[in-house]
């Protein structure tokens, strides 16, 4: 893009301020930011500056919804998902898809999240964990799971470094896909493109519903098709406790004939900050627990229980064909009032005590009221999830490490294995998924 198409596309989209400090820039800097204007999509801008005149656009968690049902297959039942799952899986029909396009600033990390050290005893990263879970997954069934990693602009490089540091933990190069989100620029409260710096367009990223333009842009859709992938598991980086493809869900989600499943699980306390699964006027959504008010958020059923018993961890299954489809359809999109540094008309940096601009997303369950078909999945927290979100306290460091040396240690103790509380315990899923797998390498001495 030369400088008078930009200052044409821009002047057309009432954005010709972005370019208002072009004479102070040098050549590379000039380069950088036609690069950035090239790319922006002026017809999500438009509809950010829509959301912005009418913020109170979104459905209001106000009207009347009711829980999702959930299903918690046992018995017979259970193993028949089982089967059916473990079969898709043997085929190669089954994809994994990891969203980690997050940076560890909240952890004090400097790095992509994904390569926190999170192990309790060899302090591998999540990325780690994910990886060797993939590896364990091919090696038990005699296939090549493709591993699908959405990274961002800002965490790309140093994830694909990552990565190669580590010999790709194990899995084969050609297996392992990486694809960029989208970005999209910040707008002030007139709808104006942030600048935050003369040369530079403020952007974040476009959330995890980027996921689906993201696919279809970097041609994971066509290697998936080639592949003849029938079923997504998708999953974010900070849980290193999620099964992988869990061939009950897998199973599930195939004989209920659904383009989306989700797993969900008990939330500790009314107002955990999960999204719930709902049914309003006959259609299934995800309200995000912001949208809720203290009075749902605390409302109690006659037996005792939470109304709104179960969040959703961001652990799904769709369907190759209902996602494809997806990406071809403009989501909805959700602002944010954020503090953010920006330049001045005269050029001065500001950095607001205040909320001054927006931020946009999109959601991945915003696609949830397209499915024709869709399951929840009930499964135990204390077996699949422990996030990796705060320093300290709840779902830090801490608490994910306790809760993987309890899994672990319950694997244990299954087959007659104690091990002393001041032993720390790791296990490296390529080894052993399950206790089943601890059990078929010979592990059954008491010690």
């Amino acid at each position: 893009m030369t400088y008078e198409q930009a200052k044409n596309v821009l002047a057309s989209h009432d954005q010709a301020h972005v370019l208002q400090f072009w004479g102070q820039l040098n050549d590379s800097q000039k380069e950088a930011l036609l690069r950035q204007i090239e790319v922006l999509d002026f017809s999500s801008i438009t509809r950010m500056q829509a959301l912005l005149k009418n913020a109170q656009s979104k459905v209001s968690s106000s009207s009347p919804f009711e829980p999702a049902p959930v299903e918690n297959p046992t018995g017979a039942e259970l193993e028949t998902c089982v089967a059916e799952g473990e079969k898709l899986l043997k085929e190669g029909k089954v994809a994994v898809l990891l969203v980690a396009g997050g940076q560890g600033s909240r952890l004090g990390y400097d790095g992509p999240k994904g390569a926190y050290p999170i192990g309790p005893i060899t302090h591998n990263s999540l990325f780690w964990f994910h990886a060797r879970k993939v590896l364990g997954l091919s090696q038990t069934y005699g296939v090549h799971i493709p591993f699908y990693v959405m990274t961002s602009e800002s965490n790309d490089a140093a994830t694909r470094a990552h990565f190669e540091s580590n010999d790709y933990f194990g899995l084969p190069r050609e297996d392992v896909f990486f694809f960029i989100q989208g970005m999209w620029p910040a707008l002030t409260p007139a709808g104006k493109i942030i600048l935050d710096t003369p040369g530079h367009i403020f952007m974040s990223p476009d959330g995890h519903g980027g996921t689906l333009m993201a696919l279809n842009r970097s041609g994971a859709f066509d290697d998936m098709e080639n592949r003849g992938i029938r079923h997504i598991f998708f999953f974010q980086v900070d849980n290193p406790m999620v099964e992988i493809a869990d061939p009950a869900f897998i199973g599930l989600h195939e004989i209920r004939n659904a383009d989306m499943s989700l797993k969900v699980c008990r939330k500790r306390d009314g107002h955990e900050g999960m999204g719930v699964v709902v049914t309003r006027n006959g259609h299934y959504e995800m309200v995000e627990y912001s949208e809720l008010t203290d009075e749902q958020m605390e409302r109690i059923n006659p037996d005792g229980s939470l109304w709104l018993a179960y969040g959703s961890p961001a652990i799904h299954v769709f369907s190759y064909d209902f996602l494809k489809t997806e990406a071809a359809r403009a989501m909805p999109i959700h602002l944010a009032h954020k503090k953010i540094a920006m330049i001045s008309e005269s050029g001065e940096l500001i950095k607001p005590e205040a909320p001054n601009g927006y931020k946009f997303e999109k959601f991945i369950f915003d696609i949830i009221p397209n499915a024709k078909r869709l399951v929840t999945f009930e499964f135990e927290r204390k077996n699949e999830f422990s996030p990796v979100k705060n320093a300290t306290g709840n779902d830090s460091p801490a608490t994910t490490q306790r809760d993987l040396q309890m899994k672990w240690r319950t694997w244990l103790e299954q087959l007659e294995i104690r091990v002393p509380d001041t032993l720390s315990i790791e296990i490296d899923p390529a080894y052993a998924l399950n206790a089943k797998q601890l059990r078929e390498h010979g592990l059954r001495i008491g010690c």
